[in-house]
């Protein structure tokens, strides 16, 4: 499958996913990057602190990033729209959540990234285009950005 690596976060989007399949969240993601950091394969995702994918983020130190094709678009939006705080979003997306060793993804994914957490920064709107900060930070804390060694891919 050939893709456009500047346009598979953007446009197809992908499920961000930390914790274990017994204490697990998952939320849609459109921001985000691949490519090497200290001489490794990596992925790179923002969260948002009020996210309640942060929290498994934060505790975790494997994430996996889910893609999937355009008949799940919705299941996405479902999952993207609802927090895992007040309800069971993913029963409502309508995926099939599948165990991985320390990680989860779903069976429905046409392609997951195992990543393991090499890196987290908060994001410092200081250092930011003052476009940005009014476009997205008005009322909230920036973003914190993971970066995870992808340490395995798997793939349909």
């Amino acid at each position: 499958m050939t893709a456009d690596v500047f346009k598979i976060f953007d446009k197809e989007w992908a499920l961000l996913t930390a914790g274990d399949i017994g204490h697990y969240n998952t939320m849609t993601v459109s921001w985000g990057a691949l490519g090497t950091l200290w001489g490794k394969p990596t992925a790179t995702v923002y969260v948002k602190p009020i996210r309640y994918t942060h929290e498994f983020m934060e505790q975790n130190g494997v994430f996996t990033l889910s893609f999937f094709t355009e008949e799940y678009r919705r299941a996405l939006l479902t999952l993207g729209t609802l927090s895992g705080r007040d309800t069971d979003k993913v029963s409502a997306s309508g995926l099939t959540p599948k165990a991985l060793d320390s990680a989860v993804t779903f069976e429905q994914a046409h392609m997951t990234l195992i990543c393991k957490k090499i890196y987290r920064q908060d994001m410092d709107t200081a250092f930011m285009p003052a476009d940005a900060v009014e476009a997205f930070y008005q009322n909230e804390a920036p973003h914190t950005m993971y970066i995870g060694e992808v340490t395995d891919i798997i793939g349909k």
